[in-house]
């Protein structure tokens, strides 16, 4: 059951490399006035894109494999509740950075750096929230 762990945490980790990286990505295409510049940036969002979405899908099938040895205990748990919701807006957010990806490979950006820097940060809240919830299993009232 520790390698199962140990794998998950691994592919999370791989995983949030990309989640904090693709859209620093976006920001240097949407600031950057140069077309080569954004071409070479294009097509590096969408080959980290697609390098780090199998570590999306592994750390999940990983993480709901060590859930199956207990899951009358975690989905009850409503520190693991919180931390599953969390996946999953992690989840959205990685396909939404896709659909983000898309439309500047295809030069239909419309997004500013702004944005993308705002964009940016969104993951790092889930992060504090999902290792807090994991680490500290406070008692939420269900």
């Amino acid at each position: 059951m520790l390698w199962i762990q140990g794998f998950h945490v691994i592919f999370v980790v791989c995983w949030f490399a990309g989640i904090f990286y693709l859209p620093r990505i976006l920001v240097y295409y949407a600031q950057s006035p140069n077309p080569e510049t954004k071409a070479v940036l294009a097509i590096m969002a969408r080959k980290l894109y697609r390098f780090v979405t199998p570590f999306m899908v592994l750390a999940i099938a990983l993480g709901l494999w060590r859930l199956s040895f207990q899951w009358e205990y975690y989905l009850s748990s409503g520190w693991m509740i919180a931390k599953l919701m969390g996946v999953v807006a992690l989840v959205v957010y990685h396909f939404q950075t896709g659909i983000y990806v898309g439309r500047v490979c295809r030069g239909e950006n419309d997004r500013t750096h702004v944005f993308y820097r705002v964009f940016n940060e969104v993951p790092v809240s889930f992060l504090f929230a999902i290792v807090l919830l994991v680490y500290l299993r406070p008692v939420l009232s269900g």
